[in-house]
């Protein structure tokens, strides 16, 4: 085989998966949004966006990843250098750091709903010290703050091990001599943290925080766990459409603004922390 056509042969497999699985589904998912009875018409997305819940859910949406996002960056780039300075017992805290990353978005709202819930360790606990009475209805319309940090709680517990591993491996392909080299120098490990961890690590953080707000955006289940029709978000307003109201075409608008949502934020994101090109001799 010629050895030019052998790398295009190699990616054949992958390509036609995501032609098949990907891009097929786009398509009619993208005819549904921009079609309908009468031909060819944005009737769909002017329905979505006049609906009265469709501000609130993107409100909902949008402050629930500015709220989680930079917690889960800050508490994963503490956890992974945390690990990567260990010596012994690395692997275990590790493992035991990323175990929600095995537990499902649905598995996550549950356990937490047995904290918070009227009957949960945590009303408990209250009862416990003499905090409360009685066990209180925490995850009601009276408490949308209660319910926002519950579900803010839930999403840093499942997800922040997504970053952390990428955080871990971005950070084991930083050369031991740039540290070496620094502290010869003097350079404390703060300094040497922002000078040399933090540049360096800029193509895992890109992925680490493109994948996290994606995820971010598509928030369902552990919001329909704790949350119900409390905390409407824009996913959550999706399957209402799909599944309740039976509007695919509705439901299609829906995926193509939140699509639209991620790419514009990744976009944000690599621009943001865009890698500078090495000078070519």
């Amino acid at each position: 085989m010629n050895a030019r056509l052998l790398p295009y042969v190699l990616i054949l497999p992958v390509t036609l998966f995501l032609c098949l699985f990907f891009l097929y589904p786009f398509v009619l998912v993208a005819k549904q949004a921009f079609t309908t009875g009468a031909g060819a018409t944005l009737d769909n997305f002017r329905e979505v966006v006049s609906y009265w819940k469709f501000p609130i859910s993107l409100r909902n949406t949008l402050l629930l990843a500015v709220a989680v996002v930079p917690i889960q960056l800050a508490l994963s780039l503490l956890m992974a250098t945390m690990v990567t300075r260990m010596e012994k017992g690395r692997d275990m805290v590790l493992y035991i750091w990323t175990i929600p990353l095995g537990i499902s978005d649905l598995a996550a709202g549950l356990i937490w709903l047995a904290i918070f819930e009227q009957s949960g360790f945590l009303n408990s606990m209250l009862h416990g010290v003499g905090i409360v009475d009685k066990p209180v209805n925490l995850l009601t319309f009276q408490n949308p703050g209660i319910v926002f940090v519950a579900i803010m709680l839930a999403e840093i517990w499942r997800a922040t091990a997504i970053m952390l591993v990428i955080l871990v491996a971005g950070i084991g392909l930083i050369p031991k001599e740039y540290y070496e080299a620094a502290e010869v120098f003097g350079a404390s490990p703060w300094k040497r943290f922002l000078r040399i961890t933090l540049p360096m690590l800029r193509p895992s953080l890109q992925t680490a925080l493109v994948l996290r707000v994606i995820m971010a955006f598509e928030v369902f289940a552990v919001v329909a766990a704790l949350g119900g029709t409390l905390f409407p978000v824009l996913m959550g307003e999706t399957y209402a459409y799909q599944f309740d109201l039976l509007n695919s075409g509705a439901a299609a608008a829906m995926a193509l603004i939140i699509l639209a949502i991620s790419i514009a934020a990744t976009l944000v994101i690599l621009r943001a922390l865009r890698v500078p090109k090495r000078a070519t001799i």
